[in-house]
């Protein structure tokens, strides 16, 4: 049976980390055994870490590391790898839940052993009706038709632990695992039924620096490593948008802006690569992007 650890990176989460907790610790397995949730609180100014600690009282597989400073996520999953007591590590972000049965599916086809990673289908909360929420599902939609034919991994992530250790001075993380892992001759596979609850920024400021931090990591991915991101194949891209816009065509002023607003921060983001202005291990956090339980 597969051991499993799953870590948990936040940062002032105080309002979302026990339902993020709760939701691992609810799920029904029979394909693995769940040794440990390692909750890595990087910097955290609120109550987060008393709130992890009170639960590791009430189940001992929940056990809290604490970063002094926020070193970055990449950081944070070194720990998180070097702590862990299961052969996969799942990785949830602690503003996320995941929905039932999200860990068994994301399990299942380390049964193989030539697969060295695994991605779910990340579904936000933001409103439709609004023209930032509609932008927000756009790029996840896209990130999921893309997925079913070249997996794009992230958000809910696992990987087979062996080996794999991050450069803290970068922000991409699940790309770079990836790359890792496929580079020794393992592949990724997508699980679009392992679904995690999100929720995406709500003002223009915040998605475009949400999208532009993204595409800079996949960039210097690109720059540094010489490794093809599929969310940066215009090609892929296209036919997911196609594919798009046969169930959401009938929103063309929405789908025009959502266009332009990902179009820009592509464009900011290759200038900035292309200057070498420097990835940031450390971004700023995206405000809106909290209390997925709340809509738009």
């Amino acid at each position: 049976m597969i051991s499993l650890t799953v870590g948990v990176c936040a940062y002032n989460e105080e309002k979302n980390i026990a339902d993020c907790i709760d939701s691992i610790l609810t799920q029904r397995a029979s394909s693995y055994k769940l040794l440990d949730i390692l909750v890595v609180c990087s910097g955290c100014t609120d109550g987060t870490e008393n709130i992890v600690k009170e639960i590791s009282h009430r189940d001992h597989r929940v056990r809290l590391l604490i970063q002094k400073e926020r070193e970055g996520k990449c950081s944070a999953i070194n720990l998180i790898i070097s702590q862990a007591e299961g052969n996969i590590v799942a990785l949830v972000n602690g503003d996320n839940r995941l929905e039932e049965g999200s860990l068994e599916h994301l399990m299942r086809p380390f049964n193989d052993p030539l697969v060295g990673m695994t991605g779910g289908h990340p579904i936000p909360v933001n409103s439709y009706d609004e023209m930032i929420g509609f932008a927000v599902h756009m790029v996840w939609e896209l990130h999921h038709r893309l997925s079913l034919n070249s997996p794009k991994i992230g958000e809910l992530v696992a990987f087979r632990k062996d080996g794999i250790s991050l450069p803290t001075h970068l922000g991409s993380d699940e790309d770079n695992i990836r790359m890792q892992l496929e580079r020794k001759g393992l592949r990724s596979v997508y699980t679009p039924n392992a679904t995690v609850i999100n929720k995406g920024p709500t003002t223009v400021t915040d998605f475009m620096k949400q999208r532009t931090r993204i595409n800079i990591g996949e960039g210097y991915i690109k720059k540094l490593y010489d490794y093809d991101i599929p969310t940066q194949d215009r090609s892929l891209v296209i036919r997911a948008l196609l594919d798009f816009l046969r169930k959401h065509g009938n929103h063309p002023l929405k789908i025009a802006a959502a266009i332009i607003l990902e179009a820009s921060a592509r464009m900011y983001a290759k200038v900035y690569v292309a200057l070498d202005k420097g990835d940031k291990a450390v971004w700023c956090p995206i405000a809106t992007s909290k209390d997925i339980d709340m809509k738009d």
